[in-house]
Protein backbone atom coordinates (compact mmCIF):
# COMPACT_ATOMS: atom_id res chain seq x y z
CA UNK A 1 0.00 0.00 0.00
CA UNK A 2 0.77 3.35 -0.87
CA UNK A 3 -0.47 6.26 1.52
CA UNK A 4 0.29 10.24 0.30
CA UNK A 5 0.98 12.10 3.51
CA UNK A 6 1.44 15.87 2.24
CA UNK A 7 4.18 17.08 -0.18
CA UNK A 8 6.70 14.42 -0.83
CA UNK A 9 6.02 12.84 2.46
CA UNK A 10 5.26 8.90 1.11
CA UNK A 11 4.25 6.07 3.30
CA UNK A 12 5.58 2.41 1.77
CA UNK A 13 4.16 -0.51 3.32
CA UNK A 14 3.71 -4.24 1.98
CA UNK A 15 2.53 -7.16 4.80
CA UNK A 16 6.29 -7.34 6.20
CA UNK A 17 7.20 -3.38 6.11
CA UNK A 18 6.43 -0.44 6.81
CA UNK A 19 8.75 2.62 5.10
CA UNK A 20 8.66 6.67 5.56
CA UNK A 21 9.79 8.71 2.74
CA UNK A 22 10.92 12.45 3.19
CA UNK A 23 8.99 13.50 6.42
CA UNK A 24 9.72 17.45 6.07
CA UNK A 25 8.51 20.49 7.00
CA UNK A 26 6.06 20.61 4.40
CA UNK A 27 3.86 18.09 5.82
CA UNK A 28 2.55 17.14 9.35
CA UNK A 29 0.35 14.05 8.25
CA UNK A 30 3.53 12.21 9.33
CA UNK A 31 3.73 13.31 12.57
CA UNK A 32 3.01 10.40 15.28
CA UNK A 33 3.75 7.05 12.91
CA UNK A 34 4.72 4.66 14.99
CA UNK A 35 5.48 0.94 13.63
CA UNK A 36 7.97 2.11 10.89
CA UNK A 37 10.51 -0.04 9.83
CA UNK A 38 12.78 2.68 8.05
CA UNK A 39 12.78 6.21 7.02
CA UNK A 40 14.56 7.11 3.99
CA UNK A 41 15.00 10.67 2.77
CA UNK A 42 16.50 11.56 -0.29
CA UNK A 43 17.85 15.00 0.04
CA UNK A 44 18.30 17.56 2.71
CA UNK A 45 16.28 20.06 1.72
CA UNK A 46 14.09 21.09 4.59
CA UNK A 47 11.00 19.97 2.94
CA UNK A 48 12.75 16.76 2.53
CA UNK A 49 13.77 16.10 5.98
CA UNK A 50 12.66 17.85 9.12
CA UNK A 51 14.85 18.73 11.59
CA UNK A 52 12.78 19.61 14.03
CA UNK A 53 10.08 16.88 14.27
CA UNK A 54 12.68 14.08 13.10
CA UNK A 55 13.88 13.73 16.39
CA UNK A 56 10.10 12.76 17.60
CA UNK A 57 9.79 10.27 15.41
CA UNK A 58 12.99 8.86 15.66
CA UNK A 59 12.02 8.52 19.59
CA UNK A 60 8.73 6.98 18.61
CA UNK A 61 10.36 4.59 16.34
CA UNK A 62 13.43 3.65 18.07
CA UNK A 63 13.48 0.20 15.93
CA UNK A 64 13.60 2.28 12.62
CA UNK A 65 16.83 2.31 10.06
CA UNK A 66 17.35 5.85 9.44
CA UNK A 67 18.79 5.78 5.52
CA UNK A 68 19.87 9.22 3.58
CA UNK A 69 21.42 10.29 1.19
CA UNK A 70 24.89 10.64 2.10
CA UNK A 71 25.76 14.28 2.32
CA UNK A 72 23.17 14.90 4.73
CA UNK A 73 24.64 13.73 7.88
CA UNK A 74 27.32 16.32 7.63
CA UNK A 75 25.03 19.20 8.10
CA UNK A 76 22.44 18.00 10.40
CA UNK A 77 23.60 15.72 13.60
CA UNK A 78 22.16 12.12 12.81
CA UNK A 79 24.56 9.74 14.44
CA UNK A 80 22.37 6.49 13.83
CA UNK A 81 21.97 7.38 10.13
CA UNK A 82 23.04 4.42 7.13
CA UNK A 83 24.05 6.94 4.72
CA UNK A 84 22.59 5.95 1.24
CA UNK A 85 24.58 6.39 -2.09
CA UNK A 86 23.60 6.01 -5.43
CA UNK A 87 24.18 2.96 -7.07
CA UNK A 88 23.85 1.05 -3.78
CA UNK A 89 21.34 -0.93 -3.05
CA UNK A 90 19.93 -2.57 0.71
CA UNK A 91 17.38 -4.57 2.22
CA UNK A 92 14.55 -4.19 4.95
CA UNK A 93 12.87 -7.42 5.21
CA UNK A 94 11.55 -8.76 1.61
CA UNK A 95 11.81 -4.91 -0.07
CA UNK A 96 15.05 -4.58 -1.69
CA UNK A 97 15.80 -0.26 -1.90
CA UNK A 98 17.68 0.95 -4.77
CA UNK A 99 19.67 4.93 -4.80
CA UNK A 100 20.07 5.99 -7.96
CA UNK A 101 21.28 9.18 -9.34
CA UNK A 102 23.34 11.94 -7.06
CA UNK A 103 22.66 15.09 -7.98
CA UNK A 104 19.89 17.52 -6.95
CA UNK A 105 18.27 18.95 -10.08
CA UNK A 106 19.75 22.43 -10.92
CA UNK A 107 17.60 25.23 -9.57
CA UNK A 108 19.62 28.11 -10.66
CA UNK A 109 23.74 28.42 -12.23
CA UNK A 110 24.94 30.22 -8.58
CA UNK A 111 23.00 28.24 -6.18
CA UNK A 112 25.60 25.49 -5.72
CA UNK A 113 23.89 21.50 -6.06
CA UNK A 114 23.38 18.91 -2.96
CA UNK A 115 23.31 15.64 -3.33
CA UNK A 116 20.15 13.56 -4.25
CA UNK A 117 18.93 10.29 -4.29
CA UNK A 118 16.10 9.09 -6.47
CA UNK A 119 15.14 5.57 -4.42
CA UNK A 120 12.86 2.44 -5.77
CA UNK A 121 11.60 0.59 -3.77
CA UNK A 122 11.38 -3.64 -5.02
CA UNK A 123 9.55 -6.28 -3.13
CA UNK A 124 8.20 -9.50 -4.78
CA UNK A 125 4.84 -9.84 -5.85
CA UNK A 126 4.40 -6.56 -4.80
CA UNK A 127 4.48 -3.49 -7.00
CA UNK A 128 7.75 -1.52 -7.18
CA UNK A 129 8.03 1.89 -6.44
CA UNK A 130 10.18 5.02 -7.74
CA UNK A 131 10.21 8.61 -5.78
CA UNK A 132 12.73 10.26 -7.60
CA UNK A 133 13.31 12.88 -4.80
CA UNK A 134 14.52 16.60 -6.18
CA UNK A 135 15.79 15.72 -9.55
CA UNK A 136 14.48 13.86 -12.95
CA UNK A 137 18.06 12.90 -14.71
CA UNK A 138 17.55 9.14 -13.87
CA UNK A 139 14.85 6.99 -14.91
CA UNK A 140 14.71 3.81 -13.92
CA UNK A 141 13.45 0.43 -15.89
CA UNK A 142 10.62 -1.74 -14.00
CA UNK A 143 8.96 0.72 -12.32
CA UNK A 144 5.13 -0.08 -11.62
CA UNK A 145 4.34 3.40 -9.58
CA UNK A 146 6.33 6.32 -10.27
CA UNK A 147 5.91 9.38 -7.68
CA UNK A 148 6.13 12.63 -9.77
CA UNK A 149 6.66 15.89 -8.47
CA UNK A 150 3.93 18.14 -9.66
CA UNK A 151 5.90 21.49 -9.21
CA UNK A 152 9.58 23.30 -8.27
CA UNK A 153 11.50 25.81 -8.86
CA UNK A 154 13.46 23.43 -10.46
CA UNK A 155 11.55 21.67 -12.78
CA UNK A 156 9.13 22.91 -16.09
CA UNK A 157 6.69 20.85 -16.76
CA UNK A 158 8.13 19.76 -20.38
CA UNK A 159 10.65 18.21 -18.25
CA UNK A 160 8.07 16.49 -15.92
CA UNK A 161 6.31 15.34 -19.20
CA UNK A 162 9.42 13.49 -20.65
CA UNK A 163 10.70 12.51 -17.46
CA UNK A 164 7.61 10.30 -17.32
CA UNK A 165 7.36 9.00 -20.84
CA UNK A 166 11.13 7.97 -20.20
CA UNK A 167 10.37 6.10 -16.89
CA UNK A 168 7.14 4.85 -18.73
CA UNK A 169 5.66 3.48 -15.45
CA UNK A 170 1.70 1.82 -15.98
CA UNK A 171 1.13 4.21 -12.83
CA UNK A 172 2.08 7.10 -10.60
CA UNK A 173 0.46 10.09 -8.54
CA UNK A 174 1.59 13.46 -7.86
CA UNK A 175 3.98 14.90 -5.09
CA UNK A 176 6.12 18.09 -4.67
CA UNK A 177 2.48 20.00 -4.34
CA UNK A 178 3.18 22.14 -1.71
CA UNK A 179 3.84 25.56 -3.81
CA UNK A 180 0.74 25.40 -5.74
CA UNK A 181 -2.58 25.80 -5.59
CA UNK A 182 -5.50 23.66 -6.74
CA UNK A 183 -5.33 24.81 -9.85
CA UNK A 184 -2.30 24.39 -10.65
CA UNK A 185 -2.28 20.56 -9.20
CA UNK A 186 -5.19 20.07 -11.53
CA UNK A 187 -3.66 21.90 -14.56
CA UNK A 188 -0.54 19.22 -14.04
CA UNK A 189 -3.04 16.61 -13.08
CA UNK A 190 -4.37 16.31 -16.35
CA UNK A 191 -1.90 17.59 -18.86
CA UNK A 192 0.52 14.55 -17.64
CA UNK A 193 -2.62 12.18 -17.92
CA UNK A 194 -3.07 13.58 -21.83
CA UNK A 195 0.37 13.67 -22.73
CA UNK A 196 2.27 10.24 -20.96
CA UNK A 197 0.69 6.34 -20.75
CA UNK A 198 0.95 6.93 -17.21
CA UNK A 199 -2.22 6.64 -15.45
CA UNK A 200 -2.35 8.85 -12.37
CA UNK A 201 -4.40 8.10 -9.46
CA UNK A 202 -5.81 11.27 -7.83
CA UNK A 203 -3.73 11.55 -4.10
CA UNK A 204 -7.10 12.45 -3.04
CA UNK A 205 -8.90 8.91 -3.26
CA UNK A 206 -5.00 6.83 -3.99
CA UNK A 207 -7.18 4.32 -5.09
CA UNK A 208 -5.71 1.10 -5.94
CA UNK A 209 -2.30 1.70 -5.05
Amino acid sequence: MITYLGHSTVLFETDQVRILIDPGNFSSAWHGLRDLDAIVVTHGHGDHIDPENLPDLLAGNPQAQLIVEPTIPDSIDLPQAQRLSAGSTLKISSTTIEAVGGLHAIIHCDIPRIGNVGVMFTTPGEPTLFHPGDALDTAPRGVDILAIPAHAPWCAMKETIEFVREVDAPQGFLIHDGLINERGWNLTFHRLGEMTNTHLADRRSMEGF
